[in-house]
């Protein structure tokens, strides 16, 4: 998918073309990740859905939940739904970082190679 340490450096347009493709792979990450936070608070506690969007994006971006929970059900699947979203997150940097830090890495490698 990258480029190698002895090929030269991809060209910006085809580099931007690959950040956006990395950028929308993680907007997919984080919004099936807000659909399974939704779907859950929809079905574990009850909430409407904007009541489970909210406590579900609240939670996703490390907010913390806005909405009582009341529901046994609905606090076991807070706690994991919130484990999962720190995954989500990390996740989703790294796969939204990872061509601007593979380029930096691999400019540098040639930089060296060159002396």
């Amino acid at each position: 998918m990258f480029e190698r340490r002895r090929e030269p450096l991809l060209p910006r347009k085809l580099y931007f073309r690959r950040l956006a493709r990395h950028s929308c792979f993680s907007l997919a990450i984080i919004g099936a990740s807000l659909g399974i936070g939704v779907l859950g608070y929809h079905l574990s506690e009850g909430m409407g859905w904007l009541d489970s969007l909210l406590n579900a994006s609240m939670i996703l971006s490390g907010m913390g939940p806005m909405g009582e929970l009341k529901h046994d059900a609905g606090k076991w699947f807070a706690s994991f739904y919130a484990l999962f979203s720190g995954v989500v997150f990390i996740t989703a940097c790294g796969v939204l970082f990872a061509p601007v830090v593979h380029r930096f890495l691999h400019k540098f490698h040639l930089d060296t190679d060159a002396k």
